[in-house]
């Protein structure tokens, strides 16, 4: 192969001002690119952090945004040079599946803490009944939910469990309905009984004016007739009050001689 030494001297200006402008342009695409990924992952973080998402989350999330900003500028940065860049694509593509299915369990129980905070169906405090446990949230992690028990056992809740069932908050709202069903035997007052319940809620400091309390008759089961007391109280007091009024309602109606039925079974002998 002859080596034609004036035909390379006479294209050398127009080879530089080719590549000299594929590797400015490159050079332009990976600092532009470098500075984009960083603002937009910066917006993001502060975003999350405005709206007080746990800071933990936002920054992960913007150091995702930012590597694969970055290494999308960086592939376009190669390709504007002439290196084939689907190789690497191709190479990132299989570490990504590879990672993603080894971490499978992990990035789901992250993604459902990422909800949790951004959603914020629950929070420190709360009381609920999730993932078939029920106690006072003390803490919702990235992976994984605290909760406490009422006898103050720790449990550790993948975050997956929890968004992948229903959830009951018991303290989202300010206010809460106690359904009561009080039974009086077939024998007792009615309107005395009502009159004597109504006394008892009335006397209740705790018990919200409005809205206001239901007491009717319900129900003239097989063995009793059932009144419903359903009376609304703030969520604090909710267990507090539902107990007194139990004890209440039972020692007041001891006093006034109304009965309150239980299950009986009459047994009968016969001698042969």
């Amino acid at each position: 192969m002859e080596f034609n030494i004036d035909k390379l001297l006479e294209d050398a200006p127009n080879l530089i001002v080719t590549y000299g402008v594929q590797l400015i342009t490159a050079l332009a695409i990976f600092i532009i690119g470098k500075w984009l990924a960083r603002a937009i992952a910066n917006a993001i973080t502060n975003s999350m952090n405005k709206k007080n998402v746990d800071k933990t989350i936002s920054n992960f999330v913007g150091s995702i945004i930012y590597t694969a900003l970055f290494a999308f500028a960086i592939i376009a940065a190669l390709g504007q040079i002439g290196i084939e860049t689907a190789s690497f694509v191709a190479i990132i593509g299989a570490a990504g599946l590879a990672v993603g299915f080894a971490l499978q369990g992990s990035l789901s129980n992250f993604a459902s803490g990422v909800l949790l905070i951004l959603f914020r169906p629950i929070r420190s405090g709360d009381f609920v009944e999730a993932a078939g446990e029920m106690g006072v949230i003390d803490e919702v992690g990235i992976f994984s939910t605290k909760m406490k028990t009422g006898d103050n056992k720790v449990i550790i809740i993948p975050n997956s469990n929890i968004m992948g069932g229903n959830i009951t908050n018991y303290s989202m709202e300010a206010t809460r309905r106690i359904d009561l069903i009080v039974g009086i035997g077939y024998d007792a007052d009615i309107r005395k009984a009502k009159h004597v319940l109504e006394e008892i809620i009335n006397n209740e400091s705790r018990v919200l004016k409005d809205p206001a309390v239901t007491i009717a008759v319900a129900e003239l089961a097989d063995s009793s007739v059932n009144f419903v007391v359903r009376p609304w109280v703030n969520s604090a007091d909710y267990w507090p009050t539902k107990f007194e009024l139990l004890e209440t309602i039972k020692l007041r109606f001891d006093q006034e001689g109304i009965s309150i039925p239980f299950p009986q079974m009459d047994v009968h002998l016969q001698q042969q």
